[in-house]
């Protein structure tokens, strides 16, 4: 029989008994049509690949993933993850959303036309992340917008809903509890993604009554049993890879219910270290099988997302298929799309990277240059409880946000900061200054707020890659490198900046909605990792300075945040005052 494809003498995964056997695998049109472990069958193929043994998998499957993470373009995100055994995305659009609202997730869907693997698109569904009196964003997705959206050729489910603690209120009148409400009537099995730390108990148990029934987000032991017990898929990423958690899955067989995801993956991690194999990876050196890590990572997501053409070598579903390397490390030695070779290990495969985003893609800062007035805390201390005749410094006590190593979650703690001369001299303390600024042309709002702890020491660092309204966030120690490091950023229309001394140390260029680059992603990865250096160097004492600084604007991730509105405290869903007396 004639085929167009052979893949001989590998170690072929069977999805449904979890086991690798020794098979020749028959590819036509695109799609298996043979798993032949008896050799049973002449096949003539013009192509004809000798697997020398290896381990032959389905293609990964990353159902929870934002591209702009990775703060490249589609095309060039996509040569890279093929390098990595990915052949699907989910791409949830949130954070170009944010920025230019449904012509963002429009223009994203464009750009991924042409790409060597399949990207499918989530509904953004929490645009913004809270609402408008919590956060200022360039775009909004409205209930209206849901439901055009939900017709849009690509779009397979609805995006993470983040908004969890207005979700569950009873009788609220949310676009996404409408939208939900709206298309389980059109389809009772659509795909509703969820986002909701600490979640637990009743309040968990609401969030999964509306239909909301899957969750990436970090977790201790006892939360995850709990989205077990109640019927969620759980999504694993990288920072959920803790021996506790993935010894509950296995000790209780938990496959069936579980995949890994990455989430949000910085372009020097993604350049250099890898992406969903990583995580995979991560999860085997802690313990999972194999055979449990590549059925978690290519069935599971598949079902997950009702792709029932894929996440399996079997006939009939697509040739997507990787040949491992090194198994264990889910080192890739080829990767096939569709039965076409997409990569191979030691080969350069061109980029295909030709969209152009809209001239407005490249213009989307807009605020003039700020000055040191722009960040004066002014404090009227006149007849307060805290005056003291005896110090020639007053103080006043303040609410302040307290980063910690391991996690992008930040604190609540409180600090008695001194007052000079009217203004909050938080200088001469252990906290440092943190802004948001208002970039979309909206209202022009600065947000003030303090911060403290595994953060730097020294210097300043600024961007606009600030989930997810994506304003301008800035932290610092001196207010002359908090200048410099705001209107770099402004001048070069987004991007990431470090300053220290009046110097700018490292700088990457986003100029595409002031969150994407469109250098190819080897350079944009270096370029990253100098910025995560210089942070280091400047004492931000983080597993991920980058990440965590972006997240310090995300005002649905406990405990409190800041947005261009001021500080938000995340579980009550309300601004609070700098100054508590």
């Amino acid at each position: 029989m004639k085929i167009d494809l052979l893949l001989k003498n590998a170690l072929v995964f069977n999805s449904y008994t979890k086991t690798f056997n020794s098979a020749d695998v028959a590819v036509l049109d695109g799609k298996v049509l043979y798993v032949d472990k008896e050799n049973k069958y002449e096949f003539e193929s013009d192509e004809i690949v000798d697997c020398e043994g290896k381990h032959l998998i389905p293609g990964l499957v990353d159902i929870h993933m934002h591209i702009e993470s990775s703060m490249t373009t589609p095309e060039f995100f996509c040569d890279k993850v093929a390098s990595y055994g990915i052949t699907t995305v989910v791409a949830e659009p949130h954070e170009i959303t944010n920025v230019f609202g449904v012509h963002g997730v429009e223009e994203m869907i464009k750009a991924g036309k042409e790409a060597k693997i399949d990207v499918f698109m989530a509904i953004p569904s929490s645009v913004p992340s809270t609402s408008s009196e919590l956060e200022t964003t360039g775009g909004t997705v409205d209930f209206d917008a849901m439901v055009e959206l939900s017709k849009c050729d690509g779009i397979v489910c609805v995006g993470e809903v983040m908004n969890y603690a207005q979700v569950i209120k009873e009788d609220n009148n949310l676009d996404i509890t409408r939208f939900i409400k709206h298309i389980r009537k059109q389809d009772p099995q659509y795909i509703v993604e969820g986002h909701c730390p600490k979640l637990v108990d009743l309040d968990l148990a609401k969030f999964l009554y509306l239909g909301i029934d899957a969750d990436h987000t970090e977790h201790n032991l006892e939360e995850i049993k709990q989205r077990y017990d109640m019927g969620m898929f759980v999504e694993i990423q990288d920072k959920m890879l803790k021996q506790e958690v993935l010894d509950y899955v296995i000790e209780n067989n938990l496959y069936q219910h579980t995949s890994f995801v990455t989430d949000d993956t910085m372009a020097d991690d993604f350049a250099f270290d890898g992406h969903l194999n990583k995580v995979v990876a991560g999860a085997i050196e802690k313990g999972f099988r194999l055979e449990d890590a590549v059925f978690c990572s290519t069935y599971t997501p598949s079902m997950r997302m009702n792709f029932r053409d894929r996440g399996t070598i079997a006939p009939g579903r697509l040739a997507d298929m990787v040949l491992l390397e090194s198994a264990e490390e889910m080192e890739v030695s080829k990767t096939f799309k569709n039965g076409k070779l997409i990569y191979e290990k030691g080969q350069e495969f061109l980029s295909n990277a030709s969209y152009k985003f809209p001239e407005e893609f490249y213009n989307s800062i807009k605020i003039d240059k700020v000055k040191k007035e722009d960040f004066e805390i002014k404090v009227d201390i006149s007849g307060s409880d805290n005056s003291n005749s005896n110090s020639a410094k007053n103080t006043v006590r303040c609410r302040v946000i307290e980063v910690n190593d391991g996690t992008i979650n930040s604190n609540e703690v409180e600090r008695d900061i001194p007052v000079v001369d009217g203004r909050l001299n938080w200088q001469d303390s252990d906290c440092l200054l943190i802004a948001v600024i208002e970039r979309h042309g909206k209202n022009g709002n600065i947000g003030l707020g303090l911060v403290t702890g595994d953060i730097l020491k020294e210097g300043a660092a600024a961007t606009t890659y600030a989930h997810d309204h994506h304003n301008l966030i800035v932290t610092g120690k001196n207010l002359d490198d908090i200048v410099l490091a705001c209107n770099t950023v402004i001048e070069s229309q987004g991007g990431y900046v470090v300053c220290k001394d009046g110097e700018v140390m490292a700088q990457v260029r986003l100029p595409i909605a002031g969150i994407l680059s469109d250098e190819p992603i080897d350079k944009l990865g270096r370029d990253i990792r100098h910025v995560r250096e210089e942070m280091i160097s400047l004492g931000y004492n983080h597993f991920n300075p980058i990440l965590s600084l972006s997240m310090l604007g995300l005002v649905v991730n406990p405990e409190l945040k800041i947005s261009d509105m001021g500080l938000v405290r995340v579980k009550e869903g309300k601004v609070v005052d700098l100054i508590i007396s």
